[in-house]
């Protein structure tokens, strides 16, 4: 995934971008979840680690944000960021959470 620029992005479009790599990240974890349940091990690793991929580039554009502002630049503080903020952070705790999830099921099933 190509590490996207945050100069060429409007404070707009940065937090939907936000919204969006958290957003599909949190689809393909319950996906995840699903097809575990389902018996298909394999597909349900390959979502998540799908969704570390779209996880990453939530990161990124975090790490852009937090780096601008640690530069002096100041940052807008509005709902909408607030928003895709909780949108990623809720996102990570649920990866996390589904992780040690198909780890007990895993055990269990073995």
């Amino acid at each position: 995934m190509e590490k996207l620029k945050l100069e060429n992005l409007t404070t707009e479009q940065i937090n939907f971008q936000l919204i969006s790599h958290s957003g599909n990240a949190r689809s393909k974890i319950i996906q995840s979840l699903r097809e575990y349940r389902e018996g298909n091990t394999a597909e349900s690793e390959n979502l998540l680690a799908k969704a570390e991929e779209d996880l990453q580039g939530a990161h990124d554009i975090h790490f852009q944000m937090v780096q601008k502002e640690a530069s002096g630049e100041k940052t807008d503080i509005s709902l909408l960021l607030m928003h895709a903020e909780d949108h990623l952070m809720s996102t990570v705790t649920m990866k996390e959470l589904v992780r040690e999830m198909l780890e007990i099921f895993k055990k269990r099933d073995d």
